[in-house]
């Protein structure tokens, strides 16, 4: 039997050379073998500090101690009782900001790998079907929910809704669901056989989904309404791409980073040649930002047939806020990192096309408001680098079509989020949203959280009418 003395188990991952030439998933997944092992390392803490750290509060120890005692099926059902994702959530969640950060055993350095763990039991069952429990609804409620938005907070909200016992439909302006886990994050991350896994589970809850249709279009607000839904949930998230604001934003060869992973997940570039789609990657590839997406473009690019990917970003490593995992698998895959590097202006040729950036080296100051330490230019430090394509992955905004077109829904001028109370309900009564839509751009868990917190405040609005 493992201890806590135990070595932490860590995942496998595809040969780096093998895998920065195509879209297979990377990381592997723990064998049984390593997952039972991780799992004896949980030494079943009374106060449970890792749930803490877990927006849609799954009962972490309980369903590693299944695990250790290899009750896959129970374990499966445990994780359900709280999260209707949790093979996706097994892999894109940042474990280590959240559950694990929390763990006893990182006063050791080594907290149990908590995500891996969701992520075997959620795929084993996927390969042992006949393990499957049927989902327990509660009592039929005859009464009509809207859910708009099929990304994480959307299909949270319309499981648990559908779980309360509600008629939920769930409106989605794309034709497959999934929002941003489906067209913001590539396939060797997160597989898109996952994805439609989890979410015909949603759909056997009950949870009826109507695709290509965009609210605030094809329907308005006041449509879903008089079409007889007494509440609507939206969660609609952060489609609205952030640029720099620099000269040449505007020339060919530059993408947004939500225009570039768009084409590329909902285009199938990930199949080239199978599928020729449009999008154009030059041998000299600069992704500008940090974050995960930025990792998700780069190491794109560089499968797309980018002889140089790079990526661009004004602090240290330190401050990157991309998670370690991804920095790590990109730095294996032979991607170019300029730290303390900010572009001031991207140059064009005659026929309008991208040619070359010019960068500003930085130096860190003291911490800004976010706590991080402000970059500084160093004066005098331009220089010009030759590059032919310039994606811009610094974050995005709330979707605004429905606030435009629901002239008396609160928004915050300044960020364009929707204002909503502590009941999650929006300005006008009936309306509640949740997600990246009222926070600005977060985490897929941060999501579903709001999701779940959305879902309960719906059924305690019906309750107390």
């Amino acid at each position: 039997m493992a201890t806590n003395k135990t070595p932490r188990q860590e995942i496998p991952a595809r040969n780096p050379e093998e895998r920065n030439k195509d879209f297979k998933e990377v990381s592997l997944g723990f064998t049984e073998e390593q997952a039972v092992l991780e799992a004896q390392r949980c030494i079943a803490c009374k106060k449970k500090p890792c749930c803490n750290g877990c927006p849609v509060e799954i009962d972490i120890p309980e369903f590693i101690k299944l695990v250790a005692k290899k009750d896959y099926k129970g374990a499966i059902q445990k994780i359900k009782e709280k999260n209707n994702l949790p093979a996706i959530c097994g892999r894109v969640c940042p474990q280590e900001t959240q559950c694990e950060s929390l763990c006893t055993l990182v006063a050791k350095g080594q907290p149990v790998a908590v995500g891996a763990l969701e992520r075997f039991v959620a795929d084993r069952e996927a390969e042992h079907p006949g393990s499957k429990e049927p989902p327990v609804i509660k009592e039929k409620k005859d009464i009509k929910v809207a859910v708009v938005g099929a990304g994480p907070a959307g299909l949270t909200a319309a499981a648990d809704l559908a779980r309360y016992g509600y008629k939920v439909t769930l409106f989605e302006s794309l034709s497959a669901s999934g929002g941003v886990l489906r067209y913001g994050i590539p396939e060797f991350r997160l597989p898109k056989a996952i994805l439609d896994r989890e979410t015909e589970y949603i759909k056997s809850l009950g949870v009826e989904i109507k695709y290509n249709i965009l609210i605030g279009r094809t329907f308005s607000i006041a449509d879903l309404f008089k079409d007889g839904y007494k509440a609507i949930f939206l969660g609609t998230g952060a489609g609205l791409p952030y640029f720099l604001g620099i000269p040449g934003e505007n020339l060919n060869g530059v993408y947004s980073a939500n225009e570039f992973l768009t084409r590329v997940n909902l285009m199938h570039a990930y199949e080239f040649p199978k599928y020729k789609t449009p999008v154009k990657i030059g041998e000299r590839v600069a992704v500008v930002g940090a974050g995960n997406t930025a990792m998700d473009c780069v190491r794109v690019a560089k499968r797309l047939g980018a002889k140089d990917a790079m990526i661009i970003y004004r602090r240290s490593e330190a401050e990157a806020p991309a998670r370690r995992a991804e920095l790590e698998h990109a730095k294996e895959e032979r991607i170019e990192f300029r730290f303390l590097t900010a572009p001031i202006k991207i140059e064009g040729n005659e026929k309008g096309e991208v040619k070359s950036m010019t960068c500003l080296k930085m130096e860190l100051g003291e911490p800004d408001a976010s706590g991080r330490r402000r970059p500084v230019p160093i004066k005098g430090s331009e220089y010009e680098m030759p590059v032919d394509t310039v994606i811009i992955a610094v974050g995005q905004g709330p979707n605004p079509l429905i606030a435009h077109t629901t002239k008396e829904l609160a928004v915050d001028e300044k960020s364009g989020e929707l204002k909503i109370d502590e009941n999650c309900m929006t300005s006008i009564k009936g309306i509640f949203a949740g997600g990246d839509i009222t926070t600005g751009e977060g985490t897929v868990i941060a999501a579903m959280g709001a999701g779940k917190k959305a879902a309960a405040a719906i059924d305690k609005f019906f309750k107390e009418k």
